[in-house]
């Protein structure tokens, strides 16, 4: 557990490795939790990864908490992640967003063909690429998942990540 000072922070995940252990590739497990004694709050959380089929799809998993609804903008990230010399990327990510009991909530495809492309543009979250997917809805407190795939089975490098909308407190 640590106390944090307002700004922005990144998370590296990476195998152990020793002279006796080599460094292992495989699934990692990186979670935050906002505590909240105060009225801060968790404004944006992201997740780099590889995108594979199946079982090996890029998760990205988000909580809203309290009693209230709350607006949040995910967004799925490919083709844009290249100007900060990231290689390999998920050319065309299709973006699901599903409930705790695996409901789908919403799904996107090509950010510009949601509904809420107003809004995403409005907040300043418009991905760069039209082949990127973003949705804005307003979510029920409780559990939700964030699911990014390769259109027509492609594999590469993807962000997933979520922004609290709601006003500061």
């Amino acid at each position: 557990m640590v106390t944090l000072n307002p700004g922005s922070y990144t998370a590296i995940v990476r195998s152990f490795s020793s002279a006796q252990q080599p460094a292992q590739s495989g699934v990692a497990l990186f979670e935050v939790y906002d505590l909240r004694n105060s009225a801060s709050r968790l404004g944006n959380v992201s997740t780099r990864g590889n995108v594979g089929t199946g079982a090996s799809i890029l998760i990205g998993g988000l909580i809203v908490g309290g009693n209230t609804a709350k607006p949040v903008i995910v967004r799925a990230l490919g083709p844009s992640l290249t100007q900060f010399g990231v290689t390999g990327v998920l050319a065309d990510p299709s973006l699901q967003l599903r409930d705790g009991n695996g409901n789908l909530v919403e799904a996107n495809n090509d950010w510009q063909q949601s509904a809420e492309a107003a809004t995403i543009s409005a907040h300043g979250k418009a991905p760069s690429n039209a082949k990127e997917s973003a949705m804005a809805p307003t979510l029920s407190p409780g559990n939700y998942t964030a699911l990014v795939t390769g259109v027509a089975g492609a594999t590469g490098t993807a962000l997933v990540e979520v922004y609290d909308e709601s006003p500061s407190p």
